[in-house]
């Protein structure tokens, strides 16, 4: 009869001499996506950082990246700020930058939008009827006047003042109505919670 040998379990000890740590593939995909956040990080404007939690070595690389004009220079501080990113926290640093990345996106629609909006009254002028009862505080006569002007001076092949000034006022416009609109929802919000905190107790008969 044929001796059957039985080898010993592997235990979890033996079974975790074998990891001997990430890849050198997944290490590089790792300190690439480091510096990459760090490129991004030194875009961003000093008052951004500024409010960034992050630690003060690694704030003062950043700013120090954003003097160095040499590309050699600039090379050598970026491997700097990412080999400092190795150590720190990165989530506060992403949710920072996906932030500013949020808020670009936004004020690119917005534009376009705003852009979509002076193109209609350009070509009709009958939209500043939508436009006056969508927007009651709006100054029509003004806006009236300016696209004629726009006109004109496209006819005359002159400079566009009138059209950028068309679409400065629309922005001012959209942008205090949103004001507005944030400032009444936060007094009705305000009213709410002074309603409730200062309301008196039901009494059980």
């Amino acid at each position: 009869m044929k001796k059957t040998t039985i080898l010993p379990a592997e235990t979890e000890n033996e079974a975790d001499l074998e990891w001997d740590g990430p890849s050198k593939s997944q290490r590089k995909r790792e300190s690439t996506a480091l510096q990459d956040l760090g490129e991004e990080l030194v875009a961003l404007s000093k008052e951004r950082i500024a409010k960034i939690e992050m630690p003060e070595r690694l704030k003062d690389a950043i700013l120090a990246a954003q003097r160095i004009t040499a590309h050699e220079g600039r090379r050598r501080q970026m491997q700097f700020i990412g080999k400092l990113m190795r150590t720190a926290e990165v989530e506060p640093l992403q949710a920072a930058i996906d932030e500013v990345k949020g808020a670009s996106v936004a004020s690119t629609a917005r534009q376009h939008r705003l852009e979509a909006l002076r193109t209609r009254l350009m070509a009709d002028e009958t939209g500043f009827a939508q436009l006056a009862e969508d927007y009651p505080q709006a100054d029509i006569q003004r806006l009236r006047q300016l696209r004629r002007n726009a006109l004109k001076e496209a006819e005359l092949k002159k400079p566009p003042k009138s059209f950028r000034e068309l679409f400065r006022e629309l922005r001012d416009l959209l942008e205090s109505a949103t004001a507005a609109d944030t400032a009444a929802d936060s007094s009705v919000g305000a009213g709410v919670e002074s309603g409730l905190s200062t309301a008196q107790p039901l009494h059980r008969r």
